[in-house]
Protein backbone atom coordinates (compact mmCIF):
# COMPACT_ATOMS: atom_id res chain seq x y z
CA UNK A 1 0.00 0.00 0.00
CA UNK A 2 1.09 3.64 -0.83
CA UNK A 3 0.43 5.42 2.52
CA UNK A 4 0.19 9.63 2.27
CA UNK A 5 -0.62 12.40 4.18
CA UNK A 6 -2.85 15.26 1.81
CA UNK A 7 -4.73 18.67 2.57
CA UNK A 8 -8.14 19.04 0.67
CA UNK A 9 -9.82 23.02 2.06
CA UNK A 10 -6.34 22.93 4.36
CA UNK A 11 -7.10 20.51 6.26
CA UNK A 12 -4.77 17.52 6.46
CA UNK A 13 -6.36 13.79 5.94
CA UNK A 14 -3.99 10.51 6.34
CA UNK A 15 -5.27 8.82 2.99
CA UNK A 16 -4.01 5.67 0.88
CA UNK A 17 -3.68 5.49 -2.80
CA UNK A 18 -6.23 3.42 -4.57
CA UNK A 19 -5.49 2.56 -8.97
CA UNK A 20 -2.43 4.64 -8.37
CA UNK A 21 -4.61 7.92 -8.87
CA UNK A 22 -7.41 7.70 -6.00
CA UNK A 23 -6.75 8.79 -2.67
CA UNK A 24 -8.92 6.82 -0.01
CA UNK A 25 -9.78 9.08 2.30
CA UNK A 26 -8.65 7.15 6.03
CA UNK A 27 -10.12 9.42 8.59
CA UNK A 28 -13.33 10.06 6.68
CA UNK A 29 -13.59 5.64 6.95
CA UNK A 30 -13.47 6.12 10.75
CA UNK A 31 -9.35 5.97 11.37
CA UNK A 32 -7.55 7.84 13.60
CA UNK A 33 -6.12 11.26 12.47
CA UNK A 34 -2.48 11.48 13.92
CA UNK A 35 -1.10 14.99 14.61
CA UNK A 36 -1.47 17.63 12.30
CA UNK A 37 -3.44 15.42 10.31
CA UNK A 38 -0.91 12.62 9.30
CA UNK A 39 -0.37 9.25 9.82
CA UNK A 40 1.51 8.95 12.86
CA UNK A 41 -1.87 7.25 14.51
CA UNK A 42 -1.61 4.67 12.02
CA UNK A 43 1.85 3.71 12.31
CA UNK A 44 2.00 3.54 16.41
CA UNK A 45 -1.00 0.87 15.42
CA UNK A 46 0.73 -1.87 13.70
CA UNK A 47 -0.42 -4.63 11.50
CA UNK A 48 -3.55 -4.46 13.32
CA UNK A 49 -3.80 -0.57 11.96
CA UNK A 50 -2.33 -1.10 8.44
CA UNK A 51 -5.29 -4.45 7.99
CA UNK A 52 -8.03 -1.80 9.37
CA UNK A 53 -5.87 0.54 6.17
CA UNK A 54 -6.16 -2.02 3.64
CA UNK A 55 -10.15 -3.05 4.05
CA UNK A 56 -11.02 0.81 3.83
CA UNK A 57 -8.31 0.92 0.52
CA UNK A 58 -11.00 -1.83 -0.84
CA UNK A 59 -13.87 -0.67 0.11
CA UNK A 60 -15.69 0.79 -3.31
CA UNK A 61 -18.09 3.33 -1.30
CA UNK A 62 -15.19 4.86 0.40
CA UNK A 63 -14.43 8.41 0.04
CA UNK A 64 -12.29 9.36 -2.15
CA UNK A 65 -10.47 12.35 -4.20
CA UNK A 66 -8.31 12.92 -7.32
CA UNK A 67 -4.34 12.28 -6.17
CA UNK A 68 -3.58 15.66 -8.76
CA UNK A 69 -6.21 17.22 -7.27
CA UNK A 70 -5.34 17.92 -3.58
CA UNK A 71 -1.77 19.08 -1.94
CA UNK A 72 0.33 16.22 -0.65
CA UNK A 73 1.90 17.20 2.32
CA UNK A 74 4.89 14.91 4.00
CA UNK A 75 3.66 11.61 5.67
CA UNK A 76 4.75 12.23 8.99
CA UNK A 77 4.99 15.91 9.72
CA UNK A 78 6.88 15.56 13.03
CA UNK A 79 8.40 11.95 13.77
CA UNK A 80 9.98 11.87 17.45
CA UNK A 81 13.72 11.85 15.45
CA UNK A 82 15.08 11.67 12.19
CA UNK A 83 18.46 9.23 12.30
CA UNK A 84 20.04 9.88 9.56
CA UNK A 85 23.60 7.41 7.74
CA UNK A 86 26.84 9.46 6.45
CA UNK A 87 28.67 7.69 4.03
CA UNK A 88 26.95 4.14 3.27
CA UNK A 89 28.55 4.07 -0.45
CA UNK A 90 32.06 3.47 -1.14
CA UNK A 91 32.17 5.65 -4.31
CA UNK A 92 30.62 8.42 -1.95
CA UNK A 93 32.89 7.71 0.63
CA UNK A 94 35.74 7.93 -2.05
CA UNK A 95 34.85 11.46 -3.61
CA UNK A 96 34.33 13.19 -0.41
CA UNK A 97 37.94 11.59 0.29
CA UNK A 98 37.04 10.34 3.47
CA UNK A 99 37.51 6.19 4.89
CA UNK A 100 35.13 3.71 4.59
CA UNK A 101 33.71 3.41 7.95
CA UNK A 102 33.75 0.24 9.94
CA UNK A 103 30.68 1.07 11.67
CA UNK A 104 27.41 3.15 10.50
CA UNK A 105 28.02 6.58 10.75
CA UNK A 106 24.72 8.55 12.43
CA UNK A 107 23.80 11.89 12.65
CA UNK A 108 20.38 13.80 13.65
CA UNK A 109 18.10 15.39 11.38
CA UNK A 110 15.82 18.16 13.18
CA UNK A 111 11.99 17.37 12.91
CA UNK A 112 10.81 21.01 11.59
CA UNK A 113 13.77 20.13 8.47
CA UNK A 114 10.49 17.80 7.00
CA UNK A 115 8.80 19.57 4.57
CA UNK A 116 6.23 17.91 1.65
CA UNK A 117 7.72 16.06 -1.74
CA UNK A 118 6.71 19.10 -3.81
CA UNK A 119 7.16 21.79 -1.38
CA UNK A 120 9.75 24.42 -2.24
CA UNK A 121 13.56 24.43 -0.50
CA UNK A 122 14.25 27.74 0.83
CA UNK A 123 16.85 29.18 2.99
CA UNK A 124 18.61 32.43 3.55
CA UNK A 125 21.66 33.31 1.33
CA UNK A 126 23.08 34.84 4.18
CA UNK A 127 23.10 31.46 6.22
CA UNK A 128 24.48 28.93 3.44
CA UNK A 129 25.69 29.63 0.28
CA UNK A 130 26.64 25.96 -0.84
CA UNK A 131 23.56 23.70 -0.81
CA UNK A 132 23.59 20.36 -2.27
CA UNK A 133 21.21 17.34 -2.84
CA UNK A 134 21.56 13.95 -1.58
CA UNK A 135 18.74 10.95 -2.78
CA UNK A 136 18.60 8.75 -0.69
CA UNK A 137 15.88 5.76 0.68
CA UNK A 138 14.32 6.58 3.18
CA UNK A 139 12.70 4.07 6.29
CA UNK A 140 10.16 4.35 8.31
CA UNK A 141 10.06 2.17 11.85
CA UNK A 142 6.63 0.59 12.36
CA UNK A 143 6.85 -0.26 16.17
CA UNK A 144 8.87 0.28 18.94
CA UNK A 145 12.88 -1.26 18.68
CA UNK A 146 15.22 -1.54 21.38
CA UNK A 147 18.40 -3.88 20.96
CA UNK A 148 16.97 -5.31 18.02
CA UNK A 149 19.02 -8.00 15.86
CA UNK A 150 20.01 -7.75 12.80
CA UNK A 151 17.94 -11.19 11.13
CA UNK A 152 14.87 -9.92 13.21
CA UNK A 153 14.95 -5.95 11.85
CA UNK A 154 13.04 -5.73 8.94
CA UNK A 155 10.03 -6.54 11.46
CA UNK A 156 10.36 -3.57 13.02
CA UNK A 157 9.89 -1.94 9.30
CA UNK A 158 5.98 -0.06 8.70
CA UNK A 159 7.38 1.01 5.20
CA UNK A 160 10.05 2.70 2.60
CA UNK A 161 9.97 6.59 1.38
CA UNK A 162 12.02 8.96 -0.78
CA UNK A 163 14.09 11.71 1.31
CA UNK A 164 16.36 13.90 -0.15
CA UNK A 165 19.23 14.59 2.50
CA UNK A 166 19.75 18.42 2.14
CA UNK A 167 23.18 19.66 2.89
CA UNK A 168 24.57 23.26 3.59
CA UNK A 169 28.23 22.29 2.79
CA UNK A 170 29.56 25.11 4.08
CA UNK A 171 28.26 24.88 7.51
CA UNK A 172 28.61 20.72 7.53
CA UNK A 173 32.65 21.41 6.66
CA UNK A 174 33.85 24.64 7.16
CA UNK A 175 34.22 26.06 10.48
CA UNK A 176 32.76 24.40 13.64
CA UNK A 177 32.05 21.82 10.98
CA UNK A 178 28.05 21.28 12.35
CA UNK A 179 26.92 18.63 10.64
CA UNK A 180 23.06 18.73 12.55
CA UNK A 181 23.23 22.28 11.98
CA UNK A 182 24.24 22.12 8.01
CA UNK A 183 21.86 19.47 7.51
CA UNK A 184 18.76 20.66 9.51
CA UNK A 185 17.81 24.02 8.14
CA UNK A 186 14.35 24.44 7.64
CA UNK A 187 13.01 22.66 4.34
CA UNK A 188 16.07 20.68 4.36
CA UNK A 189 14.20 16.83 4.58
CA UNK A 190 12.03 16.71 1.50
CA UNK A 191 10.13 13.26 1.88
CA UNK A 192 7.55 11.17 0.54
CA UNK A 193 5.49 11.20 -1.51
CA UNK A 194 4.19 7.96 0.01
CA UNK A 195 5.34 5.72 2.97
CA UNK A 196 4.98 1.71 0.97
CA UNK A 197 3.74 -0.66 3.18
CA UNK A 198 7.08 -2.90 3.73
CA UNK A 199 5.14 -5.72 1.94
CA UNK A 200 4.83 -4.49 -1.53
CA UNK A 201 8.87 -4.17 -1.05
CA UNK A 202 10.29 -7.29 0.31
CA UNK A 203 13.58 -6.50 -0.24
CA UNK A 204 15.32 -3.12 0.13
CA UNK A 205 18.38 -3.48 -0.92
CA UNK A 206 17.60 -4.15 -4.92
CA UNK A 207 16.24 -0.09 -5.65
CA UNK A 208 17.30 2.31 -7.94
CA UNK A 209 17.84 5.77 -6.60
CA UNK A 210 18.72 8.53 -8.53
CA UNK A 211 18.83 12.49 -8.58
CA UNK A 212 17.17 14.45 -11.69
CA UNK A 213 18.42 18.47 -11.61
CA UNK A 214 17.01 20.99 -13.80
CA UNK A 215 16.30 18.18 -16.30
CA UNK A 216 20.14 16.74 -15.66
CA UNK A 217 20.41 13.23 -14.09
CA UNK A 218 23.23 13.84 -11.40
CA UNK A 219 22.97 10.81 -9.10
CA UNK A 220 22.25 7.14 -10.52
CA UNK A 221 22.83 3.85 -8.25
CA UNK A 222 21.17 0.91 -5.86
CA UNK A 223 20.39 -0.05 -2.79
CA UNK A 224 22.47 -3.12 -3.17
CA UNK A 225 25.59 -0.63 -3.10
CA UNK A 226 25.03 0.01 0.60
CA UNK A 227 27.80 -0.84 2.73
CA UNK A 228 25.84 -1.44 5.53
CA UNK A 229 22.24 -2.66 5.00
CA UNK A 230 18.68 -1.64 6.41
CA UNK A 231 18.88 -4.74 9.13
CA UNK A 232 22.65 -3.56 10.13
CA UNK A 233 21.27 0.06 10.23
CA UNK A 234 18.39 -0.46 12.56
CA UNK A 235 19.84 -3.52 14.92
CA UNK A 236 22.67 -0.39 15.01
CA UNK A 237 20.27 2.46 15.99
CA UNK A 238 18.41 0.95 18.36
CA UNK A 239 21.62 -0.62 20.54
CA UNK A 240 20.70 1.37 23.75
CA UNK A 241 18.02 3.98 21.75
CA UNK A 242 14.21 3.30 21.06
CA UNK A 243 13.14 3.91 17.78
CA UNK A 244 9.64 4.74 18.01
CA UNK A 245 6.58 4.26 15.58
CA UNK A 246 7.13 7.18 12.74
CA UNK A 247 10.91 7.31 13.34
CA UNK A 248 12.71 8.08 9.75
CA UNK A 249 15.82 6.81 8.68
CA UNK A 250 17.46 8.55 5.49
CA UNK A 251 20.01 5.66 4.58
CA UNK A 252 22.82 7.40 2.71
CA UNK A 253 23.51 9.10 -0.89
CA UNK A 254 25.35 7.88 -3.22
CA UNK A 255 27.95 9.13 -5.74
CA UNK A 256 27.34 12.72 -7.63
CA UNK A 257 26.71 15.09 -5.14
CA UNK A 258 27.35 18.28 -5.89
CA UNK A 259 30.15 19.54 -3.58
CA UNK A 260 32.54 16.44 -5.11
CA UNK A 261 31.96 17.82 -8.77
CA UNK A 262 34.66 19.85 -10.46
CA UNK A 263 33.26 22.27 -10.45
CA UNK A 264 31.14 22.27 -7.26
CA UNK A 265 27.49 22.04 -8.46
CA UNK A 266 25.35 23.91 -5.73
CA UNK A 267 21.50 24.25 -5.61
CA UNK A 268 20.41 27.39 -6.58
CA UNK A 269 17.58 29.94 -7.34
CA UNK A 270 15.19 28.27 -9.50
CA UNK A 271 16.37 25.07 -9.54
CA UNK A 272 14.05 22.22 -9.90
CA UNK A 273 15.41 18.86 -8.06
CA UNK A 274 13.76 15.34 -8.55
CA UNK A 275 15.05 12.67 -6.43
CA UNK A 276 13.39 9.05 -6.98
CA UNK A 277 13.86 5.29 -5.67
CA UNK A 278 12.16 2.76 -7.62
CA UNK A 279 9.20 1.32 -6.39
CA UNK A 280 8.15 4.38 -4.35
CA UNK A 281 8.15 7.18 -6.13
CA UNK A 282 9.86 10.56 -6.60
CA UNK A 283 9.79 14.29 -4.78
CA UNK A 284 10.59 17.26 -6.84
CA UNK A 285 11.31 20.34 -4.86
CA UNK A 286 11.50 24.08 -6.78
CA UNK A 287 14.41 26.38 -4.91
CA UNK A 288 14.05 29.56 -3.75
CA UNK A 289 16.97 31.03 -1.85
CA UNK A 290 15.35 34.01 0.06
CA UNK A 291 17.91 37.82 -0.13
Amino acid sequence: MKLLTFAVAGKARPGVLRDEQLVVDLEAAGLPAGPNGGLLEIARGGDAMLARVRKAMNDKKAKTYDVAKVKVLPPIRRPSKIIAVGLNYIDHCKEANLPVPTEPVLFSKFTTSICGPYDQLSWPGGVTREVDYEVELGVVIGKTARDVEEKAALEYVMGYTVVNDVSARDLQFLGAKQWDRGKSLDTFCPYGPYIVTRDEIPDPHVLQVRTILNGKEMQNSNTRNLIFNINKIIAYASQGTTLLPGDLIPTGTPFGVGFSRKPPVFLKDGDECVCEVEKIGSIRNKVRVKK
